[in-house]
């Protein structure tokens, strides 16, 4: 990383912003780059390390420490916006074809479902309804023409930019929506995963208000499980995935007889990255 102490920000609240953006930026970084980065000693950087993770932000490991998931950490929002970009925007371009003018759409809050607000915003399907809880999607979408949009509230997490708990689940239970479109950070054995109980509690309420479902989820979260079953992978209408997903992992689909379509990349957007 090279030694920049003398442009490091002064102030632990200030070091740990810039060691949280960078962690981010990077996806994990050992205790000793980051000594050396921002001019300060180990002892300090664990200090520092300590509060980022209180917050949720990273996560440490021996020696060091990272903004990837686990089976009980889910990456900070920023992180995930990053990452996966073209198969997220493979799945979303694959999931506008199941909504007509006309319908009432739900929006989970992931960085997958969030590419489908990109697209609606281009105003190309209306009259929509579009629920979401995810504070990402309702800035893209607030005052679109022919967008109706309603807002689940709720107890916001910064962490997920997203509004969660038993409020938002309520406000849930009492929508019926035509299609919902949402995403998790695991699928193995014939179920959907996630590593946070009280996202687990949402996803769930989503499930039941919609009268069909779309699970999208890039080839990285196949085989892939975590702390909680968020639902049975029969709970949903359809799976998209991009095509990067190995042999066996669709293997795995077929056998616990789960519809799936297979979305192409576009080869130039990975190219560009």
């Amino acid at each position: 990383m090279g030694n920049s102490s003398a442009h490091s920000p002064q102030g632990p609240a200030a070091r740990q912003t810039a060691m949280a953006e960078l962690v981010l930026a990077e996806g994990s970084a050992t205790a000793a780059e980051l000594a050396e980065r921002f001019g300060v000693s180990l002892m300090t950087i664990h200090r520092d390390l300590d509060e980022l993770e209180r917050q949720g932000i990273v996560r440490k490991f021996r020696g060091g420490v990272t903004a990837q998931p686990s089976g009980v950490f889910e990456s900070n929002v920023q992180y995930r916006l990053k990452t996966m970009r073209p198969q997220k925007a493979a799945l979303a371009a694959h999931a506008m074809r199941h909504i007509e003018p006309g319908m009432a759409v739900l929006l989970d809050d992931s960085t997958t479902v969030l590419e489908m607000a990109r697209r609606l915003r281009l105003g190309e399907i209306t009259p929509l309804t579009v629920v979401t809880n995810f504070l990402e999607a309702i800035n893209l979408l607030a005052g679109q023409r022919g967008i109706h949009l309603m807002a689940l509230g709720g107890d916001y997490d910064p962490l997920h930019a997203s509004f969660l708990g038993v409020s938002c689940v309520e406000a849930v239970e009492q929508l019926r929506v035509d299609v919902g479109f949402l995403s998790t950070s695991g699928v193995h054995g014939g179920y959907a995963y996630h590593q946070e109980q009280h996202i687990v509690s949402v996803k769930r309420a989503m499930l039941d208000a919609a009268a069909r479902t779309v699970l999208l989820v890039d080839h990285t979260k196949l085989s892939r499980v975590a702390l909680h079953r968020v639902a049975p992978l029969s709970r949903f209408d359809l799976l998209l995935v991009d095509d990067g997903a190995s042999p066996e992992a669709l293997r795995d689909l077929d056998e616990h007889e789960v519809r799936h379509e297979v979305c192409a990349t576009d080869p130039k957007e990975r190219a560009s990255l």
